[in-house]
């Protein structure tokens, strides 16, 4: 953890808070803490700040200073294709720790749809695993997470939100329309990137989607595993709006 995050009811009036989780464990067993070392913590979708341990047990006490500002929410968006549970698992954290605003998971042609039927779509579940992600990165902001069981429900639903600079889909090698070249993208705008099943995306979604203002971008012409499109496409977006104007 390179942030300690905090829920907003577990800072006392007074500035205090208790932790006896996962947290506490980390702050005695990985980051050897000790009493009056200052720790980097934030509070869920607010602020950023310092707190100083004030004892290790039995529960770790933190006197809580939120003097930093409450980091903006991406703008970068994902609409992605349930994938399998077990990659689904892994991909939660991934993404919070990427820095994503929204993320849309939707049914496609090629996806099995006893997919939604597992516990890593559950709500407490999925929170526990952003969370995560936000503490790797630093971040306050948890991604706003939808679920539909239809796609055009899902693209109906994303492009209601926008609007979007640029929408991009997923689509390695040729496609049906144009690729649009990542250095192109606006740095200080909101961009939506669409990723399919590792089957793909079937001709009628693409043509669906390209009919929405969609262009496919890829990093090149070898299909790529769920988890892996999103980490190398997301990493190659933020690089590439980095090094752009605005």
């Amino acid at each position: 953890m390179n942030l300690i995050l905090l829920e907003p009811g577990e800072i006392q009036a007074d500035g205090t808070a208790f932790l006896s989780d996962d947290r506490a464990r980390h702050i005695r067993e990985v980051l050897h803490a000790t009493p009056g070392a200052s720790l980097r913590i934030g509070v869920v979708d607010g602020p950023l700040g310092r707190a100083k341990i004030v004892g290790l047990a039995p529960a770790v006490q933190l006197e809580c200073h939120l003097d930093g500002a409450t980091p903006p929410r991406p703008s970068v968006d994902l609409l992605l294709a349930m994938p399998r549970p077990k990659v689904m698992k892994r991909l939660w954290p991934v993404l919070a720790a990427l820095g994503v605003g929204r993320i849309l998971i939707t049914n496609a042609w090629k996806t099995e749809r006893n997919y939604f039927d597992t516990h890593v779509l559950a709500a407490d579940f999925v929170r526990a695993q952003l969370i995560a992600g936000l503490q790797q990165a630093g971040d306050t902001r948890l991604p706003e997470v939808s679920v539909y069981r239809q796609f055009k429900k899902a693209v109906t639903a994303l492009t209601a939100g926008g609007p979007y600079a640029a929408q991009l889909v997923a689509h390695p090698g040729p496609a049906a329309f144009p690729h649009v070249a990542l250095a192109a993208l606006p740095a200080a705008s909101r961009i939506v990137l669409a990723v399919g099943p590792e089957g793909g995306w079937v001709p009628y979604e693409l043509e669906w989607l390209a009919a929405r203002g969609f262009a496919a971008v890829s990093w090149g012409p070898r299909p790529l595993r769920t988890d892996t499109a999103c980490t190398v496409l997301l990493g190659l977006i933020h690089a590439a709006r980095a090094g752009s104007p605005a």
